[in-house]
This record gives C-alpha cells, sequence and structure tokens, in this order.
C-alpha cells in the first residue's frame, strides 16, 4: 500500500491515487468469502459449504470485490493521507482507477483549509453583570415559601383570588343548556385564567353553599365555533374552598428548606449564588461575543463539509437529549410539523459559525505557539472522570488523547483571548440621566479630575498611564462529551 499521486486542487480540494497490493486484497478477498458463505445457495452443495473456486465459477470473481475492496480502504487510506501529510475533513469518495495488478483507488475529498487571523488581541467586549437587589433575592424566598405551602380549608370568608373553588356549574345559551357545559365538584383556582375571562372574578365575594350566575361571553376564536362570541349564564354553586398557606418567614422555615441555622444566612446564600450565576452569565456573553468577533476576523475559505458535518454532529447530540426524555428526533419533527432538512437550515448558520471559531481559535495557538503539557492532558482527563462519574481508564479508552489535546489547545487559545481582550461595564442609564438633568438646570457637573490630569499629562509629551486590567480570568470547561 503506498501513495502514488497527490493534487492539491481550489476550495481545499484533494485528490490521491493510492494502491492496495494483490497480496493485501486476496486476504480481504477470503474474509469476504467466509463473510458471506453461508448464505449463498450452490446446486449440489449445501447451503453454505461450497467451495469458493465453485462459487466463483457460477456467480463470477467480482462476488467479493465490493466487500473485500471495502474492507482494504481504511488501513490503505489512513497510510496515503499520512504519506501526503494531509488533514482531511469529510467523507472523501473513493473511486477505482485500475484492478489489472496491483489495485489502484482514487480519493477526492477536502483538507482543512488555510486560514488567516488578525485582531484577536484587543478585543472590544461588554462584560455586563446583572445586580441582584434585595428584591430578588425576597423573590427567591417568596418562591421557596410558595414551594413549601400547604393547603388548608377555609371556613369563615368569603372566596377571594388565589383561593381553590369547589364549584358545580350548568352552562345554558338562550335558556338551553349546551354539551360540555357541565361539572361538578370541580376544583377552580381562582385567577388561573383555566375558565372563560369573567368567569373566576365572579366567585370572588361569593360564600360556601351559595348558589348564584356567572354571566359571560365566548370569546370570538372559542374552539366550540358554535358557542364563539355568544352570551352564556352558568348556574354555579361554591362547595368549598382552600387557600395556600405559607410557612411564616422566620429561622424556623430557613431550617427547613436549606442548611443554615439562620434566615439571614439563607438570603445570604441566596444571593451569593445569584451573584455567582449573574457572573457566569456575564462570562458566557463574554465568550459568545468574543466567538462572534472571531468569526468575523477570519479569513478563509470554509468547504461545505464542515458545516455540514457540524451540522449532522448538532442533531446528533439534540437525538441523545431528546432520547433521555424517552423521545426521539423524528418523533419530534413530527410533534413540532417539521423535517429533518428544516432543522438542518435552521441549524446551519450556527454550525458555520461553530466552525469558523473552532478554525480561528487553532490558528492562534499556532500563530502564538500553544501547546499542551502532559499534566494539562492528565488534568483534563481526570476532570472528565469526575464529571461523569467514570473511571480514568474508561475515559481514556474512550476519547483519543490527541482529540482531547486539540480541544485543551483551543481552550487555551480562547482563554489568551479574552485575557486580552477590552473589557468594559455599561455606564448605567439612571446616573447619567440625573447629571444631565442638573447640567440643564444650571449645576456643575461633576469635572472628571483624574481623566482631566492623564489627558494633561498625555498632551505635555508624557505617557498615558495604562488602565489596570480588570479581566478576571477564566478557563473554558467544555468537556468533549455538548
Amino acid at each position: 500500500m503506498s501513495l502514488i499521486k497527490k493534487e492539491l486542487t481550489e476550495n481545499s480540494g484533494f485528490v490521491i491515487e493510492f494502491s492496495v497490493s494483490k497480496e493485501v486484497y486476496a486476504k480481504a478477498e477470503q474474509e469476504a468469502y467466509k463473510k458471506n458463505v453461508k448464505s449463498i445457495t450452490i446446486p449440489g452443495f449445501r447451503k453454505g459449504k461450497a467451495p469458493k473456486a465453485i462459487i466463483e465459477k457460477y456467480y463470477g470473481k467480482g462476488i467479493w470485490f465490493e466487500d473485500a475492496i471495502n474492507a482494504c480502504i481504511p488501513e490503505a487510506f489512513e497510510e496515503a493521507i499520512k504519506e501526503a501529510e494531509l488533514d482531511i475533513v469529510g467523507q472523501p469518495q473513493f473511486d477505482l482507477v485500475s484492478d489489472e495488478d496491483d489495485i489502484i483507488l482514487k480519493a477526492t475529498g477536502y483538507v482543512k483549509p488555510e486560514v488567516s487571523i488578525e485582531g484577536y488581541k484587543g478585543i472590544d467586549v461588554e462584560r455586563n453583570v446583572a445586580e441582584v437587589t434585595e428584591a430578588d433575592v425576597d423573590a427567591e424566598v417568596e418562591r421557596a415559601r410558595k414551594r413549601n405551602a400547604r393547603t388548608v380549608e377555609v371556613t369563615d370568608r368569603a372566596a377571594q383570588m388565589g383561593d381553590i373553588a369547589n364549584i358545580d356549574f350548568e352552562g345554558f345559551v338562550d335558556g338551553v343548556a349546551f354539551a360540555g357545559g357541565k361539572g361538578e365538584g370541580h376544583d377552580l383556582t381562582l385567577g388561573s385564567g383555566q375558565f372563560i375571562p369573567g368567569f373566576e372574578d365572579q366567585i370572588v365575594g361569593k360564600s360556601i353553599g351559595e348558589e348564584f350566575d356567572v354571566n359571560v361571553t365566548f370569546p370570538e376564536d372559542y374552539n366550540a365555533t358554535e358557542l364563539a362570541g355568544k352570551a352564556a349564564t352558568f348556574k354555579t354553586k361554591l362547595n368549598a374552598l382552600k387557600a395556600e398557606e405559607l410557612p411564616a418567614l422566620d429561622d424556623e422555615f430557613a431550617k427547613d428548606v436549606s442548611e443554615f441555622d439562620t434566615l439571614d444566612e439563607y438570603k445570604a446564600d441566596i444571593k451569593a449564588k445569584m451573584v455567582q450565576r449573574n457572573e457566569n452569565n456575564a462570562d458566557a456573553e463574554v465568550e459568545n461575543a468574543l466567538a462572534d468577533a472571531l468569526a468575523e476576523k477570519l479569513v478563509g475559505e470554509i468547504p461545505p463539509v464542515m458545516i455540514d458535518a457540524e451540522v449532522e454532529n448538532t442533531l446528533r447530540q439534540q437525538d441523545e437529549r431528546l432520547r433521555q426524555s424517552g423521545l426521539d428526533l423524528n418523533t419530534y419533527l413530527q410533534y413540532i410539523g417539521s423535517s429533518l432538512e428544516a432543522i438542518r437550515e435552521q441549524l446551519r448558520p450556527g454550525a458555520e459559525k461553530q466552525v469558523k471559531v473552532r478554525l480561528a481559535l487553532e490558528k492562534i495557538a499556532s500563530l502564538e505557539a500553544i501547546t499542551v503539557s502532559e499534566e494539562e492532558t492528565e488534568a483534563e482527563y481526570q476532570k472528565i472522570s469526575d464529571t461523569y462519574s467514570v473511571p480514568v481508564d474508561r475515559v481514556k479508552s474512550m476519547i483519543d488523547a490527541a482529540d482531547l489535546n486539540a480541544d485543551i489547545l483551543v481552550s487555551k487559545a480562547l482563554k489568551l483571548v479574552r485575557d486580552n481582550a477590552n473589557l468594559s461595564s455599561p455606564k448605567p442609564a439612571k446616573k447619567t440621566a440625573k447629571k444631565a438633568a442638573k447640567a440643564e438646570d444650571g449645576e456643575e457637573a461633576p469635572k472628571a479630575k483624574k481623566t482631566t490630569k492623564k489627558a494633561a499629562k498625555a498632551e505635555d509629551g508624557e505617557e498615558a498611564p495604562k488602565a489596570k486590567k480588570t479581566t478576571k480570568k477564566t478557563a473554558k470547561s467544555d468537556d468533549k462529551a455538548e
């Protein structure tokens, strides 16, 4: 097996010719005979017992060719591209050139494109960390209270919004009862919007045991067209009331819902987690903005097969997630009334961006001579092991070190871009507006003394002080698994 010819074509294409020796092919042909003989029937022989030569005489020597040549191609092609020093992408097409002596095959496909990128340092990005207010913390505490609420019977007051009203009802249009308009012992949460607009409002204020009319008009777009837009009266009886009773907001509540002994400690923990979540969200937004910038800065022709492969990879990931939920991609497509081709088109812009960003980061890693140490590789294996609770040896058998190192290299390149980005925080709109209002009223606007002083020094020929870096260094933890 050897490389015979190599040619690089436009748009990152390649054509190579390589050979498979007669000896190698003969061995593959014998394996093809063993694989298929059990299903072949020849007159005069029991099924699966006919000799190879007899089968070839009956069906022709080419009967094994397809299976044999397909068995030869992977190893022969792998050796050929190594000799040709090609970094191929996508699945090539194979054609037979000759089988007179050694078998000669031609492979046509694409290689990873040559790309260039400039300006990847000093990218301007706004890092917006949402403020966590006391109201945000209180809202989270309130959600915890509602999750831990208990339902109690109400007997000493009239119905209120938020109550669970147990009712009997029967609907009439023009004095005639209509199908589907009757119910008994139905629990209705007042304010939920479960019934026709206006229905629940008219239960509010009614007492248990009270019988009353609820007068409503069906919406014009009501699904039962015979009732759409018509006025109706529901003869209604309030049987019982229930209400949610929230737990008291005290230290005992904190002990029940958390590992903390006091409400203040519980709230402080909630705030800390919300602050960290907002920090993480801000970092994710920064990385996304940097990715957009890198994709725009990349120069090079991207072979369509690379984008196609990324689309298919995303589809496989979606199918895996759906299967974990008890669905699959085909069932999901039927449910949403879409097709595989339509989904592919929707995924294509995102896939193109992903490919461009990957190529950009690989190029940056090359330009910056970024390397991956053995310690970093081992640490990443251990991280994956810990994340998925899989033994390290098992992880190593599943993920090739070269593939893992390629991902680490890309992560380090992204960190370099991030560390060298110009991060800024958005200016509070309210404060700016307040200062502007003061200036309009004749008050002197606050002077930016430090800025003016630095500017003056710069004008006098002194170098303006460089701003201290405030970038929080973060390493991308994108395990190869989403």
